[in-house]
């Protein structure tokens, strides 16, 4: 039925809560909805922009020992900038390219309209890249009361590439939907950290009520 969004409708009853999902032409009932602002831009507002690259290349970044996975972080008052930029680079190891290519990704919150002349600084680190790609895409917030329409949006990615903004996001969305806390915890086996999410499974997402505070 979702398989295209195109004409993707929420549904809401007399009071203003979310009652259905209608998409071509058919409507599946629900209690509760979550989604990204795309799907309902009359409850979210605009807070920026995020400019981004993506690069593929035949090599790792240079003078990072080789490294299939890189996260590198160029402090703001480094470049003048009011926003940290971010790089990161991942490869055929991870099996999100074919063998032998890395992929890597530039971003930062947009300060201009120029994402080439703006990530510079990021994209000379990468050496010699095979392909480069340039995006520019809107940041949303929620301003509606999930309390009153039973609608959880979520914040539009920021220009971080290590998830913890996201998952900060999703965490408090949880909490938001069920009333529970989601719990973080780290654990670092030799120099791999792996992060574990601590979720109740046993909650029924449909029934459970939302909490007061977003």
């Amino acid at each position: 039925m979702y398989d295209t969004f195109a004409d993707l409708q929420v549904e809401f009853d007399m009071e203003g809560k979310v009652c259905g999902v209608t998409s071509e032409g058919e409507t599946a009932k629900c209690k509760k909805v979550v989604c990204d602002p795309s799907y309902l831009p009359n409850k979210a507002r605009k807070i920026g922009k995020v400019a981004r690259a993506i690069a593929i290349m035949s090599h790792p970044i240079p003078n990072t020992n080789e490294s299939h996975s890189v996260q590198i972080i160029l402090p703001q008052k480094q470049l003048g900038r009011k926003s940290d930029m971010y790089v990161f680079c991942c490869s055929y190891t991870h099996n999100v390219a074919p063998k032998g290519k890395f992929i890597a990704f530039v971003s930062a919150e947009a300060e201009t309209e120029n994402p080439q002349s703006e990530l510079k600084p990021g994209i000379d680190l990468l050496g010699q890249v095979d392909e480069l790609f340039f995006d520019m895409y809107d940041r949303y917030e929620p301003v509606n009361e999930p309390s009153l329409d039973n609608c959880f949006v979520s914040t539009s990615y920021d220009a971080t590439t290590h998830f913890e903004t996201t998952v900060a996001d999703v965490l408090n969305m949880y909490t938001a939907i069920t009333g529970k806390v989601c719990f973080i915890v780290y654990i670092q086996l030799t120099f791999i950290a792996s992060l574990l999410l601590t979720v109740d499974l046993s909650v029924d997402l449909s029934a459970a009520s939302a909490a007061e505070e977003y």
